[in-house]
């Protein structure tokens, strides 16, 4: 067996133990927050540098750069589970750490700000790196203290949101390669272009049916890019849609996954922790602002189908609804399950649990999915969780970082009051700031750490500033993922670009002009509760049939049409009416109603006209 092989075979063993560690520890029930969130940090920490050698030049087989630093990135959390009892008997801030311990405490920061950079890239280990400066330099905390914080206690790496990583995400994503393995996203796209191929514009309104879809169980923008794009993005250049436009398509859909119940991105487990909510009361409030978004891109796909004529696909290229269903259909129950496990009272990990465990036995009850069942599929299902997890994991290590610096420094209560302080009491002021920030983060490094990030410095100010926590954290968790589609650094836009063949500023504009109900929803709840479904249910309906007039009438002045092709004047009065319908209040309302019954009454007009008589 070659060097290279042998490395491999590690690799998918200490995988298959992480994915079946994790597993189990639902099952049975986890150990102590130390002991459960160190094995997760020890599983990620050896296998990416394992699996993500310094030098590519080995054929991706570690050094021995590589192992040594595997050995120093080991060393420190297993000497916490040796000396576990001295660690929860000691008082922390108090007792001093032993020189062992400071030795063990530093090699395990810089660890993991070196397997955050393998695995995410330099953003978040960079400012780990100017949070740890500021506390050294620019505050009175020593080091010792700023060491026990990070490494010897639950308010640093191996804090909460290491805890949500461990807890929550691993199975998830382990759900998603299992639904993948076992066939699902066939039945995705054939679901997809069985409801929506043959109509106007057919094959984009099959990306985003089929990219929310696939979203549900993959919480990465580009892994759904890569899963959906390769079938729709060529259908839909084929059926006449511009190379930029197709790829912008494929980008806003797949990236609106990561807001999509029922399996939200990794964020929104960190969000039910932080707010101590359950999760399905955080699916409780994206929902209605993922319709919005994934109506608003459907409707944009549909108007410029119409307005550059575009047809749907052939009749014999698009899979008969009840044929999918009945063939397939029953690759639906492990999504059906976890939806019962959530809204009976059971933990979102179990649920998840019970779905991933039901995804190859569900497989094999139709010849049509038993060929994807196997003991490999089932291996490779279990490596591909675990290493779908790796970057997450190491992400909330790293973030733990940032957060424990400024738990001790009082950083965020200080940021809090000079977001405050610039906004001037302004609180659409304060959400520009918040809104910039998040696409900033979520250029350079993942939604999780960019969304925990904006929780400890920007959220407290727009809670201060009269923002119902809710609303606050769904408005960072927003601007975290939507930093995907905006230039000049969008990485679904990227991926959906090399698809396409398209030049890469040409997608990404199209992917905001696309998505640009999403950079608006957000503000929508904020200034709206009632879209969250927070409120009575009067307010709730109102509040959706304005905002969901408000999101059309923007993808129609956008695009360029309606009813029909529309003229300079009424692509503004739309586009003004849309901001009209977003603000709440009877008198916007009843200015984008005028405005908007102003362009529709028009365009009948001139559709009677043009008639041809008969």
């Amino acid at each position: 067996m070659t060097y290279s092989r042998a490395v491999s075979v590690l690799a998918g063993v200490i995988a298959a133990a992480m994915a079946l560690f994790h597993m189990w520890a639902i099952a049975v029930s986890p150990p102590e927050a130390v002991i459960f969130r160190g094995m997760h940090l020890l599983f990620a920490i050896v296998l990416v540098f394992l699996t993500l050698p310094l030098r590519k030049s080995r054929g991706g087989s570690p050094g021995v750069e590589d192992w040594i630093l595997l050995i120093v990135a080991a060393a420190p959390i297993l000497y916490l589970f040796a000396t576990y009892e001295d660690l929860v008997n000691r008082i922390p801030m108090i007792d001093d750490p032993t020189m062992m311990q400071q030795i063990m405490g530093w090699a395990c920061v810089a660890t993991i700000l070196e397997a955050t950079r393998r695995s995410i890239g330099w953003a978040l280990p960079v400012t780990a790196l100017v949070f740890l400066v500021y506390a050294f330099f620019f505050t009175s905390v020593t080091p010792l203290v700023i060491l026990d914080q990070l490494y010897l206690t639950t308010d640093g790496i191996f804090g909460s949101t290491l805890g949500v990583s461990a807890g929550f995400v691993v199975i998830f994503v382990l759900f998603g390669s299992f639904m993948e393995r076992s066939g699902t996203g066939k039945l995705f796209m054939d679901f997809a272009l069985s409801l929506t191929g043959r109509s106007t514009g057919g094959p984009g309104k099959v990306a985003v049916l089929s990219s929310s879809l696939f979203g549900t169980v993959s919480g990465s923008a580009v892994a759904n890019v890569m899963v959906t794009g390769q079938v729709t993005i060529p259908l839909m250049l084929r059926t006449g849609f511009r190379p930029p436009f197709a790829a912008g398509v494929e980008a806003v859909a797949s990236t609106g996954g990561q807001i999509m119940p029922p399996i939200m991105g990794a964020a929104a487990f960190v969000m039910a922790e932080y707010m101590g909510v359950a999760y399905l009361q955080v699916v409780q409030w994206a929902a209605l602002p993922a319709a919005l978004y994934y109506a608003a891109t459907f409707a944009a796909v549909h108007f410029e189908a119409k307005r550059a004529r575009l047809a749907g696909l052939p009749e014999h290229e698009v899979p008969r609804f009840m044929h999918t269903i009945t063939t397939n259909g029953h690759l639906f129950i492990p999504i059906i399950l976890i939806l019962l496990g959530l809204f009976g009272g059971y933990s979102a990990p179990l649920a998840a649990l019970v779905g991933t465990l039901t995804c190859f036995p569900v497989a094999l009850l139709r010849a049509s999915s038993r060929q994807n069942v196997s003991v490999r599929a089932v291996w490779e299902a279990l490596l591909d969780g675990a290493k779908g997890a790796l970057g997450v994991a190491m992400a909330c290590a790293c973030a733990g970082i940032v957060i424990g610096i400024i738990a001790l420094t009082g950083l965020g209560i200080t940021f809090t009051q000079v977001v405050v302080n610039v906004a001037q009491n302004s609180l659409l002021l304060a959400l520009v700031m918040t809104m910039i920030a998040g696409i900033i983060l979520g250029m350079g490094m993942p939604t999780t750490p960019a969304y925990i990030v904006m929780v400890s410095l920007l959220v407290p100010a727009l809670i201060k500033l009269g923002v119902v926590e809710p609303a606050a954290h769904m408005f960072a968790f927003y601007f975290a993922i939507l930093s995907a589609i905006t230039p000049p650094v969008a990485l679904a836009v990227f991926a959906a670009a090399g698809l396409a063949k398209s030049e890469l500023w040409s997608s990404g504009w199209a992917a905001v002009k696309i998505g640009a109900a999403g950079f608006i929803v957000p503000f929508m709840f904020v200034y709206e509760p009632a879209l969250l479904l927070i409120g009575d249910w009067p307010n709730v309906v109102h509040a959706s049939v304005t905002a969901t007039a408000g999101c059309l009438l923007l993808a129609g002045g956008l695009h360029g049409y309606l009813i029909g092709p529309t003229a300079a004047w009424q692509r503004a009065a739309l586009i003004a009416a849309a901001l009209c319908l977003i603000k709440p209040g009877l008198v916007t309302d009843l200015a984008g109603a005028g405005l908007a019954a102003a362009v529709i009454l028009t365009q009948l007009a001139t559709r009677r006209r043009e008639a041809p008589a008969e």
